[in-house]
């Protein structure tokens, strides 16, 4: 092979990079959509795999076994289970337009610069030998190319040290497409493109190089067998998991995101939600992929390749051992293309870094502003960036030519991993202890990089070699060494001082009011929109802050932005007006994305102190503007967040400007929907990338919404759901729309017009169908009403079995008086039964209630003369009125009225009652008073003692009785409970009026009849039968209860009659037929352990005859 080939395929590779690179920044330039953008964004994260993957991995597993696949699990683990945090925390850097971790962290701790300089400083030690690692890569394998050739191969002059012609050319190319805008969060979409290009060409090659030595350098099934037979191979995978793949796994999980080249890539350069979730399985099977074939590729080597063959080179080694000249250029452009990657977009990021947080800071404190306070520095921030692009991969050369030519590419990744890895503490701290301060982070960092140069660097530099199974460090214990891997050791030692001395530095002091806000922001899992409700006023103007902003974005990009600020603000921004917090806010954050958060701070605080009278001064009017914008944005979202609909404001060119997490979460719109700015098409154009609508609802949505006001149900496809958007229109222009999840009521009328459809299985399933619908929509009443329904269920089902004793004893009671013992035994039993009957009337009074409760007492609706019902009652009552000498008048009428005539009568005859029971001397007057509307009046009044009028309500109540009313009569206060119950069964009104002292007035509201109803004839009553005296009258009993047929024996023998009593009527036949008795009348029980009683009557007729005389006995009421 010539030496041009090699030379000519690396040029030719570089300047495919270079065309990819400028056809993707011309298609973003002409807006041309792009291809599969969430793809591009997943590969390009595969910047992670540099050449320590492509060489490296193999050179691990030849010596230490399946250790390599420890810096492989612990990314997946990341984005495999930690999708919410990297979603969080990108959230968090798009809202602060934050743009290198150094900036995060610092701006975490109040923006601070010093925290913000020192991160930086760790990430260029962390990087520097990582950049050393990819160019002895590539010096490496050309001379391996050079030395397998070496009989035809002869370098030019110019490509002697090809280590330092790619360093040259890597750094033109960071500085041609990474560094176009000031704006650092302008997204650089060639750099990414030629990112994933360089992922799928490193992928390639080395599948490529592993297929081959697979299943072509050996048969299928060879390299296993040899690999079982090569002491070399059982030696180097006899090892298990130890102190060093524990560590390699946890430097692998804190760095993936840490990485200046990681975090530039997975949260800068991301656009959408749905960009994290194609790269939260497309990542992870990438490093899957590019890993299937590391083993059998160390395993060729080790049983092909000789020991003095560096394993770091077997992936180009192999190759060109067996003449496979073609396939060796292949595995050259793999490991070219992975070293390149990572040195181009870590140079970018770290030029970021620099400019922002090391530079710019110094010269802006230094330089005097007054001269010329509208110079443009936009130049000045691209100028320190390209030069620091230089600065640091030349310092990358400059570490491999000293230190690292002799080291393993492992080792000097690990060595960087662990470096980068200090900043992990107060990354964390910052997203999840809100104590945590700028002192305790500083001193942190500063505790941390000491314990790993102490404890990792200096071996790696003194003894010519990084981490290894025999480096002890000289600040190490020796003792220790044996114990603990040295990178492990290395690691707890950086670490633990790292997290001690961060949270004894941030309980040392308190936080300062910039530090409280951030904390609060950052600590946040949610980012929202800020409010502008409370303002405080600066003494600079809107011209003198985009002036001073122009200087360092630019005239038409700094227009731009603010005129988006204001139509987010619905107001109109003037420049001569003052600024208030809300445009200081948003001036700090636009001068971040191009300067950094700690530096736009510096420059803002050095323009206000023209007008205050310090810095600190300066200083303290920016705090007041965090606060009050943090204060009121806190407050707003709070309340929002309480709403259960989904919110969102949109302005007169349908973007945002307000939202609520709800409207996010319903629709399931990415993390990033929330700008203000986003336009209203987004939450469509996401919905169909989710494949949730197509098109054309995507069109008809879009015109529907946009014509407020509007209402719009979508239906889901992917999901299911249906989700209901109403728009209506904002005062000063715009929209505001609500979003309500209406899945479950759609699918509840989905079902009911199903069950509508049906109407075979309605008439079959109707009864179950209802009772459901019904528990549904009255659930919440049923819950509250369950333990009250359950008992009076319960004492009307057992209402039987309660009063079945006291009509036993009420038999025997009677059978004592009818004796006629005289004297006091006649006197006791009179009392006996008295007392019985009262029990029985308050057991019935309880058993009514229950009855009407449980729903047992059902009203049969009729139309009838209302004045013959209250002639009853009349009757009724007089003997009670006249006891007491109170007059009882009844009005008569001749209205008809509809209603149950049993259930009235009960209700106004317990009125009456009670009018009497209450009433001392006077009279009691019933009538009738119409009204309109088809409607009477039915009046009871009584001159009694009179109910207060705070006690109107509460006479309704189960056993509430007035204490002068317990004075006046005897009662247990069940009378107007039972006639409420059943007011409210007939639909009747009831209202009562009263004058304590002077009497009560009840009026009971009543439907008249349509017409008047014809009278039913009266059905003659038959004649007694002829022969039934009671003397010599056989009587049957049948009753269950013991207690109940010996009652009736006593009693009906002591009327002189011939008592048979039996349980049942399976009993009684077959015992009186055989003794020839023929019962003259029977009583029959209705309730039985066996049927009913009228089964046992049709039993006894069968027998008897059918002219047996039956008299039915129940204790139901």
């Amino acid at each position: 092979m010539h030496s041009g080939i090699i030379v000519f395929t690396a040029i030719v590779y570089l300047l495919l990079l270079f065309a990819v690179a400028w056809w993707g920044d011309r298609r973003a330039a002409a807006g041309r959509a792009r291809i599969s953008r969430p793809g591009v964004y997943a590969l390009s994260l595969a910047v992670y795999c540099t050449s320590w993957t492509f060489f490296g991995s193999v050179g691990v597993a030849a010596r230490d076994g399946l250790s390599f696949l420890a810096i492989y699990l612990g990314p997946i683990l990341v984005f495999v289970f930690a999708p919410g945090f990297i979603e969080r925390l990108i959230r968090h850097a798009k809202a602060e337009r934050i743009t290198t971790v150094a900036d995060f962290i610092g701006s975490r701790y109040g923006k601070n610069p010093s925290v913000a300089a020192l991160a930086t400083v760790i990430a260029i030690v962390g990087t520097v030998p990582y950049i050393a690692l990819q160019l002895k890569a590539i010096s490496t394998s050309v001379a391996s190319l050079v030395a397998h050739y070496s009989a035809t191969l002869e370098m030019p002059p110019l490509f002697s040290d090809l280590a330092l012609l790619v360093a040259t050319v890597l750094g033109i190319f960071a500085v041609l497409f990474g560094t176009r805008h000031a704006d650092a969060t302008e997204h650089q979409d060639g750099l990414v493109l030629a990112v994933a290009m360089e992922s799928l060409v490193k992928l390639t090659a080395f599948l490529a190089v592993g297929l081959w030595a697979t299943f072509v350098l050996f048969e299928p099934g060879e390299l296993w067998n040899a690999a079982l037979a090569s002491p070399r191979v059982l030696a180097s995978f006899q090892g298990g998991i130890g102190g060093h793949f524990i560590a390699s796994l946890g430097l692998s999980a804190l760095v993936i995101l840490l990485l200046p080249r990681q975090f530039h890539m997975t949260v800068v350069e991301n656009r959408t939600r749905h960009e994290i979730r194609r790269a939260r399985w497309l990542f992870p099977l990438y490093l899957v992929v590019i890993n299937l074939f590391v083993v059998p590729i160390a395993v060729a080597g080790l049983i092909t390749l000789g020991p003095s063959v560096d394993a770091d080179l077997y992936v180009l080694s192999l190759p060109l051992s067996q003449g496979q000249d073609a396939l060796s250029l292949v595995a050259f452009i793999g490991g070219l293309s992975a070293a390149t990657a990572m040195v181009i977009v870590a140079s970018v990021a770290l030029s970021i870094m620099i400019s922002n947080d090391l530079v710019l800071p110094w010269l802006l404190k230094r330089r005097d502003h007054a001269v010329d306070p509208t110079r443009d520095e936009t130049r000045l921030i691209l100028n320190v960036r390209r030069s620091a692009i230089f600065v640091v991969v030349f310092l990358g050369y400059g570490y491999y030519r000293y230190a690292g030519a002799g080291s393993g590419l492992a080792s000097i990744g690990l060595l960087s991993f662990a470096a980068i890895a200090q900043l992990a503490p107060p990354f964390l701290a910052g997203l999840y202890w809100k104590g945590a301060n700028a002192r305790g982070a500083t001193a942190g960092l500063i505790a941390g990089i000491i314990g790993w140069a102490w404890t990792l660097l200096m071996p790696a530099l003194l003894r010519g070699q990084a981490i290894d199974a025999t480096a002890v460090t000289a600040g190490a214990d020796p003792a220790a060494a044996p114990l603990l891997d040295p990178l492990l050791y290395g690691c707890l030692v950086s670490l633990s001082a790292n997290i001690f001395f961060l949270v004894v530095g941030s309980l040392s002091r308190k936080a300062t009011p910039l530090e409280r806000i951030q904390a609060a922001v950052f600590a946040s899992s949610d980012v929202g929109p800020a409010a502008g409700v409370r303002r405080t006023r600066a003494g600079v103007s809107i011209r003198e802050l985009k002036a001073t902003i122009a200087r360092y974005l630019g005239s038409d990009r700094t227009e731009r932005s603010f005129r988006s600020f204001a139509e987010a603000e619905h107001r109109t921004i003037d420049d001569d007006d003052t600024a208030d917090s809300a445009t200081i806010r948003f001036s700090e954050q636009l001068l971040a994305a191009a300067i950094g958060s700690a530096s736009s701070r510096l420059v803002l605080s050095l323009l206000f102190q023209r007008h205050a009278d310090s810095s600190r001064s300066a200083l303290q009017l920016l705090d007041d503007a965090s606060e009050a914008l943090q204060y009121n944005r806190d407050l707003l979202r709070i309340a929002l967040e309480q709403v259960d609909q989904g919110l969102a404001i949109f302005d007169a060119d349908y973007r945002l400007t307000f939202w609520n997490r709800q409207f996010r979460d319903l629709v399931g719109l990415s993390s990033e929907f929330g700008q203000i700015g986003t336009p209203m098409t987004v939450v469509l154009d996401e919905l169909i990338e989710a494949g949730e609508i197509d098109r054309p609802e995507y069109d008809t949505s879009f015109e529907v919404l946009t014509r407020p006001p509007a209402l719009r149900q979508i239906s889901l496809r992917r999901s299911g759901r249906v989700l209901e958007f109403r728009s209506n229109r904002m005062p000063e222009g715009g929209l505001v729309a609500t979003v309500s999840d209406m899945t479950e009521r759609v699918r509840r009328a989905a079902a009911l017009r199903e069950m509508n459809e049906s109407l075979e299985e309605r008439v079959r399933m109707r009864t179950g169908e209802l009772t459901t619908a019904n528990e549904e929509l009255g659930k919440a009443r049923l819950a509250a009403d369950a333990a009250n329904l359950g008992k009076t269920r319960f004492l009307a089902a057992a209402g039987h079995d309660i009063l079945q004793p006291l009509n036993a004893a009420r038999l025997y009671a009677a059978a004592l008086e009818e004796r006629s013992l005289g004297g006091q035994e006649t006197e006791i039993a009179a009392n006996i039964g008295s007392s019985l009957e009262a029990v029985e009337a308050i057991i019935g009074a309880v058993l009514d209630i229950s009855r009407l409760e449980a729903g047992g007492m059902q009203a049969k609706i009729e139309d009838f003369p209302l004045d013959r019902l209250l002639r009853q009652i009349e009757t009724d009552m007089k003997p009670l009125a006249d006891e007491k000498a109170i007059a009882l008048r009844f009005v008569r009428t001749g209205v008809s009225v509809r209603s149950d005539r049993n259930l009235l009568r009960r209700l106004i005859q317990n009125l009456v009652s009670n009018a009497i029971k209450y009433t001392r001397a006077g009279k009691v007057v019933v009538g009738v008073r119409h009204r309109t509307g088809g409607r009477i009046d039915v009046e009871i009044a009584d001159s009694g003692i009179g109910i207060p009028a705070d006690k109107l309500e509460a006479i309704y109540h189960e056993f509430v009785r007035l204490d002068e009313g317990s004075r006046t009569a005897r009662g247990l206060g069940l009378g107007l409970s039972i006639v409420d119950r059943i007011a409210r069964v007939l639909d009747h009104p009831i209202e009562a009026t009263s004058e304590h002292g002077r009497g009560t007035r009840f009026r009971v509201t009543l439907p008249v009849a349509d017409v008047t109803p014809v009278t039913a004839p009266q059905t003659a009553l038959l004649p007694a039968r002829a022969g039934l005296a009671l003397a010599g009258t056989w009587v049957l009993c049948i009753d269950n209860e013991v207690a109940i047929r010996e009652g009736m024996r006593v009693l009906l023998a002591g009327w002189g009659c011939e008592v048979e009593a039996y349980g049942s009527a399976s009993e009684a036949i077959p015992d009186l037929g055989r003794r020839g008795i023929v019962p003259d009348i029977a009583l029959v029980d209705y309730h039985r352990d066996e049927g009913t009683g009228l089964d046992a009557v049709t039993a006894l007729r069968r027998v008897f005859g059918p002219e047996l005389p039956v008299i039915l006995v129940t204790a139901d009421r």
